[in-house]
């Protein structure tokens, strides 16, 4: 398969990364009798189209046998579920023709992925554009305005940069080493809140383990000090122990509250009935830890003997978003779901958030894990998804440049490639709203310090502005 490939074409594999209504006609012509099999087990996450296979160097092998075994097998570790189970033998190898033909289909016509067209849309009378901060990046994830309006943004493979207001772009010096693959590598960032006096900065990021030959990774935070373009005095405050060697379900979002500490999301590593039930283990919860990595005494397991003083709720599978009310503090998260049941939660703390317990989603093979979607003792979404949009990115809207859209969420999604639009009256989602269709796999979302929203896509990597026009 790929050599740098996201869970996001890895966990399927025969997966597109692609709106589901583009290029249809096209992926079923490549092989009709794969397609319902396509659309049952892969286009639920991921939609039909191929041009994304073109973009990449596969890692385990491009011809027929060689996807059928990947199918068949899996790559567990990478999450990659074995598919070969719930197929049979002479549906695996119908459905790695189906990747080879379409991948030939897109490659004959030349097809790439150059990003989106210039475009306006309209949302509640009003009309937007999408304006172009910068282009031909490498996986963008996470985003932060410094003080002087300067953007600084991580890159997956390991690199920091910044913007300034005139579009120079300037690499920053000094970012840990990252386990880059998978899911993992240099991820999300956030500002002390008191930067504009201290110029202190965190990163979350894969951690390999220490040793020759190492492969374990864990999630980390990093706290640095932003000197010019370089960081200094870098040092980590917070590990999610135990290191373990699969590359994916990282969480990896930061948010400071009100309170002045750090809200840190850690997902459960693809480890699903060891980690996110159990109190002992970082994996599958949101930490709260001070800007120095201590653990406050007040959060809710901090005398629970055996318990990680650090957790704040727990249950959780794999939280890319993390984001508060600017209006009344609450703490809000999404989740991926499996096969559905993607999640909206009001984050509470020591509550527990059900994963694997409950959940509106199915195994990535279509059997259930569960047949629970309530239960005493755990908190309820405030909605969910089915089918999964894989939500990346979270931000509040804020400000006066976007009136009806003031105080609304904004999540990315992954699969379906826009921006979703949540109005919230009394903490519960009471309208939704697409925009931006097929504009790229979202990965963050954030405010600039004038009110704009920003956000960045993936594969290939952009940065793009919302403007009001009118």
């Amino acid at each position: 398969m790929f050599k740098s490939l996201p869970f996001a074409l890895l966990a399927f594999l025969l997966a597109f990364c692609n709106h589901e209504k583009k290029s249809t006609t096209a992926v079923v012509a490549a092989n009709p009798n794969a397609h319902p099999d396509w659309t049952k087990f892969c286009a639920s996450c991921h939609g039909p189209d191929a041009e994304t296979f073109n973009r990449r160097e596969w890692k385990y092998g491009t011809s027929r046998l060689d996807i059928g075994r990947a199918i068949r097998d899996g790559y567990p570790d990478s999450g990659m579920p074995a598919f070969g189970p719930a197929l049979g033998e002479a549906k695996v190898l119908e459905l790695a023709d189906y990747i080879v033909k379409t991948r030939e289909q897109q490659r004959d016509k030349g097809a790439v992925i150059d990003g989106p067209k210039p475009q306006t849309f309209k949302s509640e009378g009003k009309t937007y554009r999408l304006d172009t901060i910068a282009a031909g990046l490498d996986s963008p994830w996470g985003m932060a305005f410094l003080p002087t309006g300067d953007l600084i943004f991580t890159e997956k493979t390991g690199s920091i940069w910044r913007i300034d207001p005139a579009g120079k772009k300037t690499q920053i010096n000094g970012a840990p080493k990252v386990m880059s693959g998978g899911q993992g590598g240099l991820l999300d960032i956030e500002l002390h809140p008191s930067f504009a006096q201290n110029q202190i900065i965190y990163f979350t990021y894969s951690k390999l383990k220490e040793g020759e030959g190492a492969t374990q990774s864990a999630t980390a935070v990093l706290r640095a000090r932003l000197e010019g373009n370089n960081l200094v005095d870098a040092r980590d405050i917070f590990v999610a122990e135990p290191y373990v060697g699969t590359q994916h379900h990282f969480g990896s979002r930061m948010e400071f509250g009100r309170d002045g500490y750090l809200y840190v999301t850690v997902g459960e590593r693809g480890r699903q009935d060891e980690f996110p039930q159990v109190l002992d283990k970082a994996h599958g919860k949101v930490h709260r830890i001070t800007e120095n990595g201590d653990i406050p005494a007040d959060n809710p397991f901090y005398n629970k003997p055996g318990a990680l003083r650090s957790i704040w709720s727990y249950g959780h599978r794999n939280p890319q978003g993390l984001a508060f009310d600017p209006a009344s503090g609450i703490l809000w998260e999404h989740e991926h779901g499996p096969r559905g049941g993607d999640e909206l939660n009001r984050i509470q703390p020591g509550k527990n958030y059900g994963w694997p317990v409950v959940s509106y989603g199915t195994h990535y093979d279509g059997r259930a894990f569960t047949d629970k979607t309530t239960m005493d003792g755990i908190e309820p979404p405030v909605t969910y998804w089915v089918p999964s949009i894989a939500p990346c990115g979270m931000a509040f809207i804020t400000g006066d440049r976007y009136p009806t859209w003031k105080g609304n969420l904004l999540a990315g999604s992954l699969r379906f490639r826009y921006l979703n639009r949540c109005v919230i009256k009394d903490n519960q989602v009471v309208k939704q709203e697409n925009l931006l269709d097929d504009v790229g796999r979202v990965r963050c979302i954030t405010m600039s310090n004038d009110g704009y929203i920003y956000f960045s896509v993936e594969n290939p990597g952009f940065i793009f502005r919302i403007v009001p026009v009118k």
